[in-house]
């Protein structure tokens, strides 16, 4: 785990998916925003309600094309080198102003979803957090080609977890939504700062690939 003093810089944009000014998910990513500053990155904080855009009409983008709000979508992950976003859960699902956000967007090309490094929270009095919705939500994305981090975070009770300075009152869950976080800015610093040079697949066995023993497969194309 890297140390605030010796961490690669590395960049994230915190969304909220709810436009609601009170919402729990505002909360959190803000939480989420003071946890990337202290570990030693810089961090950026927006609400889907920044990025108005129509409902998605395929007649609309071939006449007027893709709405500015998208653009804008793009243009803050393009600076960015990951993505967190706070969402809520509507009907076990992902918010419909959140997915039509991704829907114009992906429209754009280049695609700014694909291998965009991205960490899903979520906050809900309910007592599963709103992680249905998080599910729902990797599924457009993964389908882009997003790197989702395998590790969500679903704060359920919202209500009485998150206390009046906005903070997560439960010692162990706050632990771990730090830890997740950090974590995850982990993967983001490596994947940054130090990519993958193999070229081919490994079967990994030994030090060197004997093919006696050891199965490759060359990168094709």
């Amino acid at each position: 785990m890297s140390s605030t003093n010796d961490r690669r810089p590395t960049s994230f944009l915190v969304m909220t998916g709810s436009r609601r000014a009170d919402s729990y998910n505002t909360k959190l990513a803000r939480l989420a925003v003071e946890a990337v500053d202290a570990n030693g990155a810089s961090s950026a904080f927006a609400s889907v309600r920044d990025f108005g855009v129509p409902d998605y009409d395929g007649d609309t983008e071939r006449t007027d094309g893709v709405p500015p709000g998208a653009r804008r979508f793009r243009d803050r992950l393009h600076a960015v080198d990951a993505l967190v976003i706070a969402s809520p859960e509507y009907n076990a699902s992902v918010p419909g102003v959140l997915k039509n956000l991704i829907d114009w967007t992906s429209r754009l090309r280049p695609q700014p979803f694909n291998e965009l490094q991205a960490l899903l929270l979520s906050a809900s009095p309910s007592m599963v957090g709103g992680n249905r919705g998080l599910w729902a939500l990797r599924v457009p994305l993964e389908h882009l080609g997003a790197r989702v981090y395998p590790d969500m975070f679903s704060l359920a009770a919202a209500h009485s977890q998150l206390d009046a300075d906005g903070r997560i009152a439960d010692e162990t869950l706050r632990r771990r939504f730090e830890t997740n976080i950090v974590n995850f800015m982990n993967l983001v610093e490596a994947t940054t700062h130090y990519p993958c040079v193999k070229k081919a697949w490994v079967e990994y066995l030994g030090e060197r690939p004997d093919p006696a023993f050891d199965r490759t497969q060359a990168e094709t194309g």
